[in-house]
């Protein structure tokens, strides 16, 4: 490793690649800041102290130092390491909640998606959805009217389409095609063709929900928030003389160290997901009811379920949901599931879920698929609003919208909605916060671009220009066009050590120098934070990241200066969890 620069931290806006402008950031996100932010967050306190570290709480956090207050966010485990980095990885408006009647949710998701294709092209790229319809559909979508034979059905499905595409107004992507059987079938070759009469496209949006997450994040602290991972709430302080019942600061451990913190804060937000119920428990009595429910993604090779580069719908389940079947890298996810109960901390995709997928999936493919097939399966909870009598209910037919609770104390929680809307979300949030300040309301983060976005397609140009240098394909192209601007770090450390331009595996597009950005840029520190979110490794990778483990271990201990002892604790814990089903 040799000829590598210590810190890499760009102090310029142009770094030089074989006499080619590059476009650089500055900024770093390491384990030395994780420490130096929670002792600065105890020392100074916060204005804003944002409990949960995934796309809602990294949300919250930029809204909040937008507008100038002065934030602290804490998260018990990894950033994105719950549901964030576990969702479809779809930027979407929600077609299915059309037939329920929820415009609402549906034209604020639309307007979300609309603006992140916008303030962030290199994270969210347009994707087409190949949308079959079958003879013995009687409910495509969760369409609420039975029609016999199918008899209708492709009308009705147009004008669902016409009215998403109308919905999204000027924040389009793209408008929706009526394509019939045969070209349905030359666009989704995985499909049967047995019953198959008619066929549509549609658009949504694809992204990496944890690279999202991280540039969310970083962007935030680029604005001055206090970020840290692995420190855990444990309890609240309250401020008996004046107000008993208001909070005068979090109780934090440092899970890496055990380490005890106490962070003075004004005012808490909740924006734990599926574990904020426990967190306003802390406060007092929780006002909120959340009724997670579990969505399971399988993931398969690409040639088992051959696609182009459109995404394909399965439009009918037997529990109302829709089915996707997404091409990622060279594998394809199939999912989700929809389904209640379960271990919050550890979930896990059971084999009746996997079952329910390969089932479900094989009723619309020509090639049926087994478990054999299978490289991986994962699993992640919703945070979804119980209304009051509701505890029976289907979760699969409960709302994605959210909801902001102020109390107890002065505890504001923002829990429900969707991987889309993590901004509008925010924006409610702090509008609350405002109100009860008697401050006047604004919203600078709809226009705002996050962090890579400026000058990342100079930074893709001369991406292209290095591949033939350092071997790459397209697909490594295209994953590090994800870093924005920010690839002008990778491409400059890829310049000083070519071994960092290595694949970390051989069929996928990750290399080596994405660890060291993980660890000096993203707060990585542990092996598990890299090969199972960073790199999402344990999902795509037939060994689930165990073959390269002791290899991205290594390269972690040069950057956090681990012992050969800790090296091999890492990969030994990293085995651990997988057979614990992660």
């Amino acid at each position: 490793m040799a000829g590598r620069t210590g810190d890499g931290v760009a102090v310029g806006v142009i770094g030089l690649i074989d006499n080619k402008e590059v476009c650089m950031t500055q900024g770093r996100l390491s384990h030395v800041e994780r420490r130096a932010a929670l002792r600065r967050m105890a020392a100074e306190g916060v204005d804003v102290l944002v409990i949960g570290g995934g796309i809602t709480g990294a949300g919250v956090a930029l809204e909040a130092v937008a507008r100038g207050y002065r934030i602290g966010l804490v998260e018990k485990a990894d950033f994105a390491s719950g549901t964030s980095s576990k969702s479809t990885k779809l930027v979407h408006g929600g077609i299915r909640y059309l037939p329920q009647f929820d415009f609402a949710l549906v034209r604020e998701a639309l307007i979300e998606r609309g603006r992140l294709v916008r303030n962030a092209p290199h994270l969210v790229r347009p994707l087409g959805f190949v949308l079959p319809l079958y003879a013995e559909n009687k409910r495509p979508l969760g369409t609420p009217i039975v029609l016999p034979g199918g008899i209708g059905m492709s009308g009705l499905l147009r004008s669902g389409l016409i009215l998403y595409d109308v919905m999204a107004g000027r924040l389009a992507i793209a408008g929706h095609k009526h394509i019939g059987a045969q070209k349905t079938l030359e666009l989704a070759p995985a499909l049967k063709a047995e019953g198959l009469r008619d066929g549509f496209i549609y658009y949504d949006g694809q992204t990496d929900d944890t690279r999202l997450t991280l540039t969310v994040l970083r962007t935030a602290a680029k604005r001055g928030a206090l970020l840290a991972n692995y420190a855990e709430v444990l309890g609240f302080d309250f401020d008996a003389p004046a107000n008993p019942s208001a909070i005068r600061a979090a109780r934090v451990r440092d899970a890496l160290t055990g380490e005890a913190w106490v962070i003075p804060a004004k005012t808490i937000i909740n924006a734990a997901g599926a574990f904020a119920g426990r967190i306003a428990a802390m406060a007092g009595e929780s006002r909120i009811a959340i009724r997670p429910a579990k969505g399971v993604h399988l993931t398969l090779p690409r040639e088992v379920l051959p696609t182009t580069e459109y995404a394909v719908v399965l439009p009918e389940t037997p529990d109302g949901r829709l089915l996707f079947i997404v091409p990622w890298n060279t594998r394809v996810t199939l999912g989700t599931t929809d389904t209640p109960g379960g271990d919050l901390d550890r979930p896990v995709a059971t084999d009746a879920d996997i079952d329910y997928l390969i089932n479900t999936a094989n009723a619309y493919l020509r090639t049926k698929l087994t478990r054999a097939h299978v490289i991986s399966a994962w699993a992640g909870y919703r945070p979804l609003i119980s209304p009051a009598g509701s505890d029976g209910a289907d979760t699969a037919k409960l709302s994605r919208t959210h909801v902001v609770v102020d109390g107890p104390g002065n505890m504001i929680t923002i829990t429900g909605g969707k991987l889309t809307t993590y901004r509008r979300m925010a924006q409610d949030a702090l509008d609350s916060l405002a109100r009860r300040e008697g401050k006047p309301v604004a919203h600078p983060t709809e226009e705002m671009p996050l962090d890579g976005a400026e000058g990342y397609r100079a930074c893709r140009a001369a991406l292209s220009e290095a591949a033939g240098r350092f071997g790459w394909g397209a697909d490594v192209i295209n994953r590090l066009s994800q870093y924005g601007s920010e690839a002008g770090v990778i491409l400059q450390w890829c310049a000083e050590d070519p071994s960092l331009a290595a694949r970390v595996a051989s069929d996928l597009p990750y290399i080596m120098a994405e660890v060291v950005y993980a660890c000096r840029r993203e707060m990585a520190v542990t092996l598990d934070d890299v090969l199972s979110r960073r790199l999402h490794l344990n999902f795509e990778d037939w060994s689930r990241g165990i073959e390269p483990a002791p290899m991205v271990a290594q390269m972690m201990a040069h950057e956090l200066g681990w012992s050969s002892r800790e090296i091999e604790a890492q990969v030994a814990r990293y085995r651990d969890r997988l057979a614990e089903g992660m």
